[in-house]
């Protein structure tokens, strides 16, 4: 037989994970001239699109116009989708190795990391990764409880994400109307009593992780006033020298921006957006219930280490903010995935260039491969993915010139949707995604709306006129 990549043996690749770094992957495989190829797809989510759908927030519609693209790219007739279909329980390794001659894992960074402080196991402390998945609508979260009926909310942490979470509770009920929250999201922000947001960042306005767009966003809302302490806005010693050394026009852009907000009038607007500089959390404080009532901080300052590098250390001078709920938002770590050598301190899969590797010899693993935030860690934004997805794409045809690729025993697709057909058949293809897609945006613009979402497997069943126990595999319909 020829080698893989010929046509009359294509190079059959599965991608797990259906976020931007599947597509693009899928989409640089495409684009290989004389290649002949056939992606399959896979999702744990019955829908694609990954953060972009789960994670992006609802008032950014505009990011979420990226899906355009993935669009195209399914339309390729090699390409195919799995949803609800989940890796590790459908599917194992040994099946897609009988199955497919090289291996992509695209699962991002499914959890966040800890703060690590007394009190954060107390009830009305929450990681911000659920709170975004929630309002977002992501089937795993929808029964999430938050208790919005706190005035003073934390959000730990001045990234995106943070600014993000920040935005969402400040947003009126009538902006967030307009978007493709969730309703049962909506429904509890439109009783929310929230009046007053915290977002504490540990290290200096200059390092701050936000992105200009974002933090400048965070002045235009009509409802709420942004308040920043003069003194935290004032560029340290080091920041300053920093800046001297290395000018950077984005970061003086962002200090512009913050500054202004010091420096402006409150307006007393319905809500306050406090943003605080060189702080850190050193303890969430209950009352007698066990619900959170103020936490602790502790005033920082910045110093650069033996190698430069701008860190921060605590000065000793603490205080206590009466807040009643806190979000942490201090990154975002990946999840091992079954047999599949994983590096527990970086939290992403062993890997050189997107080939996974051994975790005692080092050396690359025939097939498998990895791209985006489970090879990378979680950094960059949505279009920092294409060109991670190109490099392990590379590597895989690299590899595949050099014959070093599996050799699958069952390598045409039908035999592969026989097997999920007797594993998993209430999988989604993207023909059942376009109908749902189609359904939702009905929905949506009969209120003026995006989209309403779906937000359970369940819901999405039965909208394509399937039910669980039809879609049930046979030995629990034996079971049953």
């Amino acid at each position: 037989m020829t080698r893989p990549g010929s046509e009359d043996n294509p190079l059959r690749v599965a991608i797990i994970g259906a976020g931007p770094t599947g597509f693009y992957a899928a989409e640089h495989l495409f684009k290989q001239p004389q290649l002949n190829v056939q992606v399959d797809l896979y999702d744990r989510l019955p829908t694609p699109f990954g953060l972009v759908r789960g994670g992006v927030a609802p008032d950014h519609q505009k990011i979420k116009n990226v899906t355009r693209v993935y669009d195209r790219i399914a339309s390729n007739p090699a390409f195919r989708f799995f949803g609800n279909v989940d890796f590790g329980t459908h599917l194992h390794l040994d099946d897609l190795r009988a199955h497919y001659h090289q291996i992509l894992f695209a699962t991002g960074a499914q959890t966040d990391r800890n703060l690590g402080i007394p009190g954060e196991d107390l009830d009305g402390s929450h990681s911000a990764t659920a709170f975004v998945a929630w309002y977002n609508g992501h089937p795993d979260f929808r029964e999430c409880r938050f208790d919005l009926s706190a005035e003073a909310v934390a959000v730990v942490g001045v990234g995106n994400v943070a600014v993000d979470v920040a935005r969402i509770l400040c947003r009126t009920t009538d902006e967030l109307a307009e978007t493709d929250i969730a309703d049962y999201a909506l429904d509890a922000l439109r009783e929310s009593k929230v009046r007053t947001v915290y977002m504490l960042g540990r290290r200096g306005l200059a390092q701050a992780a936000f992105t200009n767009p974002e933090i400048k966003e965070l002045g235009e809302m009509p409802s709420t006033d942004v308040v920043v302490v003069p003194e935290e806005a004032q560029l340290d010693d080091v920041s300053r020298a920093t800046l001297e050394r290395e000018p950077d026009r984005m970061v003086q852009k962002k200090i512009e921006i913050v500054q202004n907000y010091a420096a402006a009038v409150a307006e007393g607007r319905a809500r306050r957006l406090v943003l605080r500089f060189l702080v850190s959390p050193v303890e969430i404080l209950g009352d007698e219930n066990g619900r959170v009532r103020a936490i602790r901080l502790v005033r920082n300052e910045l110093y650069e280490d033996e190698k430069g590098i701008v860190r921060c250390r605590p000065t000793g001078a603490y205080e206590e903010v009466p807040v009643q709920l806190v979000f942490r938002s201090v990154g975002y770590v990946g999840v091992p995935l079954p047999e599949v050598p994983f590096d527990e301190r970086r939290g992403v899969i062993r890997n050189e260039r997107g080939r996974v590797l051994e975790g005692d010899s080092g050396q690359p693993v025939t097939g498998l491969y990895a791209a985006g935030w489970i090879k990378r860690g979680a950094t960059g934004v949505i279009g920092t993915n294409k060109p991670d997805a190109a490099e392990t794409v590379d590597a895989m045809l690299e590899d595949l010139e050099r014959g070093r690729t599996l050799a699958p025993v069952n390598p045409r697709p039908e035999q592969l949707e026989a097997l999920l057909a007797e594993r998993q058949p209430a999988y989604f293809t993207f023909s059942d995604w376009q109908r749902l897609d189609e359904l939702e945006t009905c929905s949506g613009a009969e209120c003026g709306r995006p989209r309403v979402k779906f937000t359970s497997v369940e819901e999405m069943l039965e909208a394509l006129g399937r039910n669980m126990i039809e879609a049930a595999p046979q030995e629990e319909r034996r079971e049953g």
